[in-house]
């Protein structure tokens, strides 16, 4: 068995971990889905629900990783020998594979959009002209596989050189260009003419906007903006130094994650209102409205090769957590080389990623109950898997784990964190399972949709 690696350093944990939970998530999709629920007043349920509900779940991961000093499926094995918990390890390899499979076509799009921005394709072009385009793109079928290959090439070839000299090297690096570009573009879209009122819309709650189907959205968010309940989070906590003061780690990257999410909604919402744009585009905000702002303002060239460059940081930081769970996996368990598990993982998801990038073509025959693949996989793994995951993992952490043994993780050895500790444990047990079970249940329909 090769020799297990391990963060080196407080702020290589931070930038790792922080690498996976800041992806599409925070850039794409949270711009968008805060633009469907009110804006101000979503973001603040989600700030709420990521430090009451989220944080805990991820300490759970933690610790559950750390304790065992294993992957996701090891990690439960090692735990709890001679039982079934062996099957949430399990369960979230498969989320991460199918995650995977449609992750990585968002981001060979990311690929394309960047390049499109350096070869300054969207001067000029009319709204009608940048939506013909990239549904030109999506369904031209070949070129769409091409980047998704490269994008899990460039995955892959960061986690080849192992935890430390790949890992956390590249993020140490990366996280911080991401910051400062990010913060660059909302400093420049706050100088736009009518950049208050996207401000507003950012800042300024509308409590009469509040719904059911408001909280759950931001709690939905949450879940997978801080790549919870997907087993990436036990991967990163086996790496963990004993010492690491874990609370503070998960402080810092729910800090960092949320900061990214609101630098996000300034660096768009002010450009979008300042350009008359429906704040409410849905998923098209990225790929279709922001393209179309770049081709009207002033340096808008320059700062559509930001952003896309952006958007690809923060899709492969993601997809490379998502990997190594996979490839973590398979050393520790199948005793399979790093190398060589690294390439059986990209050829199997350069031949799913491919598949789903294909079932986005006009009449696809690869469909399901009339979802394409991508579709299925993306609605699979957020509404069903990821939510499953943190039931079973906190109900785990909670109910199965040792509370002393948890208790020790998360204070390293009562060292810090004695007076919160009860609190995180209370959450774990009571709250938090029956908050994710409501999730679940309206996702899948159970008890009918929420307001």
């Amino acid at each position: 068995m090769e020799k297990r690696g391990s963060f080196g350093s407080r702020f290589g944990a931070v930038a790792a971990v922080g690498g996976s939970v800041i992806g599409l998530g925070n850039i794409w999709r949270f711009p968008y889905i805060a633009g469907e629920n009110g804006g101000a007043v979503f973001i603040l349920i989600y700030l709420s629900i990521s430090f009451l509900i989220s944080i805990p779940i991820m300490l759970s991961e933690f610790s559950i990783g750390r304790a065992a000093r294993r992957n996701s499926m090891g990690a439960f094995t090692r735990l709890a020998p001679g039982t079934q918990w062996k099957w949430v390890g399990y369960a979230g390899i498969l989320t991460a594979f199918i995650i995977l499979s449609f992750y990585c076509v968002i981001g060979g799009w990311a690929f394309e959009f960047l390049k499109e921005s350096i070869l300054n394709q969207f001067q000029g072009k009319t709204p009608d002209q940048i939506e013909a385009s990239f549904k030109g793109f999506v369904a031209c079928g070949w070129r769409p596989i091409i980047w998704t290959v490269l994008f899990i090439i460039a995955s892959t070839a960061i986690i080849l050189a192992g935890v430390q000299q790949g890992i956390e090297r590249y993020t140490k690096i990366l996280m911080p260009i991401l910051f400062i570009l990010l913060l660059g573009m909302a400093i420049n879209s706050l100088t736009l003419e009518g950049a208050q009122k996207g401000v507003a819309f950012l800042l300024k709650p509308d409590f009469s906007k509040v719904s059911g189907s408001t909280v759950l959205q931001a709690l939905g968010q949450s879940f997978f903006s801080m790549s919870l309940g997907m087993g990436a989070m036990i991967t990163y906590g086996s790496y963990l130094r004993k010492e690491e003061k874990m609370m503070k780690v998960g402080a810092l990257v729910a800090l960092s994650d949320i900061t990214v999410a609101i630098l996000s909604g300034l660096a768009i919402f002010p450009a979008v209102f300042s350009f008359g744009i429906n704040p409410s585009s849905g998923p098209d905000l990225v790929f279709l409205t922001l393209p179309n702002i770049f081709s009207q303002m002033s340096g808008g060239h320059l700062l559509s090769i930001v952003f896309f460059f952006l958007l690809f940081i923060a899709a492969i930081t993601s997809s490379i957590s998502l990997l190594e769970v996979i490839v973590a996996y398979m050393t520790e368990e199948l005793h399979i080389t790093r190398k060589r598990a690294i390439a059986y993982t990209a050829t199997a998801i350069c031949i799913t990623g491919s598949l789903c990038a294909l079932s986005m073509i006009p009449d696809s025959i690869l469909t399901i109950d009339g979802k394409s693949l991508f579709d299925l996989c993306d609605s699979l793994s957020s509404n069903i898997m990821m939510p499953l995951g943190a039931l079973f993992i906190v109900l785990f952490a909670g109910w199965v784990l040792s509370p002393i043994r948890l208790r020790n993780e998360m204070t390293n050895h009562l060292q810090y964190g004695i007076t919160i500790f009860p609190v995180i444990r209370f959450m774990i047990r009571f709250v938090i399972p029956v908050v994710i079970l409501l999730l679940f249940l309206n996702q899948v329909g159970l008890f009918g949709r929420l307001p």
